[in-house]
This record gives C-alpha cells, sequence and structure tokens, in this order.
C-alpha cells in the first residue's frame, strides 16, 4: 500500500500526464458483470496507474452514486489499513497523504 502512494506521489510530482507505453487491447466489459467494489478497485486503481481508459471503463459498470459510494468505502478501509500499519491515527494519516500541516 505505501508502495502505491508513493508511487502516486512520484506522478503527482513527476507529472501526471506524461507519456504512457500503449496497452493491449481489452475485451469490453458486459454492463451489471460487476458490483460497486470491483468497479470502485477497478477505478482506483487505474487512476493511480494513470490508465484513464481502464478507470472511465470501470466507471461504467455502475451508477455514478454506486461507484462514488465504493470509492469512498475503499478510501476509508485503505486509510484505517493504512493507520494500523503506521500505528498513528487515521486523520494523522489523512492529513499526510495530502500534503497538510499536522493539525
Amino acid at each position: 500500500m505505501t508502495d502505491l502512494l508513493r508511487r502516486l506521489r512520484l506522478r503527482l510530482a513527476h507529472g501526471l500526464f506524461g507519456p504512457r507505453p500503449p496497452r493491449p487491447e481489452r475485451e469490453p466489459a458486459k454492463k451489471g458483470a460487476h458490483n460497486l467494489f470491483d468497479a470502485a478497485a477497478t477505478h482506483v486503481a487505474a487512476c493511480a496507474e494513470g490508465d484513464e481508459d481502464r478507470g472511465a471503463e470501470a466507471a461504467d459498470w455502475v451508477s455514478p452514486e454506486a461507484l462514488a459510494f465504493g470509492i469512498n468505502e475503499l478510501a476509508c478501509r485503505a486509510l484505517i489499513a493504512l493507520a494500523r500499519e503506521r500505528r498513528q491515527s487515521p486523520h494523522e494519516v489523512a492529513r499526510d497523504l495530502l500534503s497538510l500541516p499536522a493539525a
């Protein structure tokens, strides 16, 4: 998890939209074949990897409201897991991830 955050931080610092290697073609997914957590996990992972096409594809699997709920749930679970790993409060970890000063 921390490796993913480190890569994301580096990507943001060095430009999010730099050149990317070409992606292999994928078969289109059938709408309704995925649940909201599958869609959220795929969407967030695609965003972290800079794969806009895969993120857009995952966003089409469920309604925008369901995707937002899934992303929020994923963020909460990830924050709790990272806070436990760091032995800090979720509040401290969230502020650190967003580069905010300590409260």
